[in-house]
């Protein structure tokens, strides 16, 4: 029965090793969801100043070519009023070519001011770009560390799956079916009891008679309390030969 233990032990120990890389590697991706979103949102205020410059030229360059077809209408208007006919419709005429100058004026003073707005916003855009490239480039460092640890985390389980595979062959049949049933619970799902009775796995005492008993036959049995496979822990500790 002492070899059926230590092989068993064995395989436990794959297994913890196993959980343990697990359990580290859990949180990566959620750390590493978590620092991608705050590189989102760096970028996305970045994106967003740039567009309100950009907005700010488009309306620029919508008043500046409004004022161009304006100025080309004037002129085809300024050649005309020495062709009206009546003083009534050159006054008309004239009148047209007032108001579109005045309009091209007040056009032109937008111009200037969406130009100083652009002015002040390429400049908020330069500072969070920069801002963004110095934040980003911590960011990703972090996550491609991150990124790097669970690679190594998984490679490192996947190579003790081959271990593992190789521990459970050595293990007895109906053992190993009663392990991984009690393992799907809980790990250690192996635990040793120690004198006078005491259940590593749970810390619980056992009655008197069952760890002696356990003693006594060398063998395995089920913890009353956390369901695990217990044995007594001197059996481990005997020199093989006995």
């Amino acid at each position: 029965m002492r070899e059926k233990l230590l092989a068993l032990a064995a395989l436990q120990k794959v297994d913890t090793e196993v959980a343990a890389l697990k359990k580290n590697a859990d949180g990566y991706p959620k750390d590493i969801g978590e620092l991608e979103k705050q590189l989102a949102v760096a970028k996305a205020a970045v994106d967003a100043e740039r567009t309100k410059f950009d907005e700010l030229e488009k309306q620029k360059l919508t008043l500046e070519q409004t004022i161009v077809e304006d100025r080309d209408k004037v002129k085809k208007w300024e050649g005309r009023l020495t062709e009206q006919r009546s003083t009534r419709e050159y006054s008309a005429l004239a009148r047209e070519i007032d108001i579109a100058k005045k309009g091209q004026q007040t056009m032109a003073e937008e111009v200037i001011e969406l130009g100083r707005q652009a002015t002040i916003q390429r400049e908020v855009v330069r500072a969070k770009d920069a801002e963004f490239k110095e934040k980003s480039k911590g960011l990703v460092e972090k996550i491609d560390a991150l990124k790097q640890k669970l690679a190594a985390a998984e490679a490192a389980v996947k190579a003790l799956d081959g271990d593992r595979e190789s521990a459970a062959k050595a293990v007895d049949a109906t053992l190993l079916k009663r392990y991984d049933v009690v393992r799907k619970k809980r790990m250690p799902a192996m635990s040793p009891l120690v004198p006078p009775g005491v259940c590593k796995g749970c810390g619980m005492n056992v009655r008197a008679q069952f760890y002696n008993t356990l003693v006594a036959s060398k063998g395995v049995e089920t913890c009353p309390s956390c369901s695990r496979i217990v044995y007594a822990q001197e059996v481990l500790e005997e020199p093989a030969t006995k």
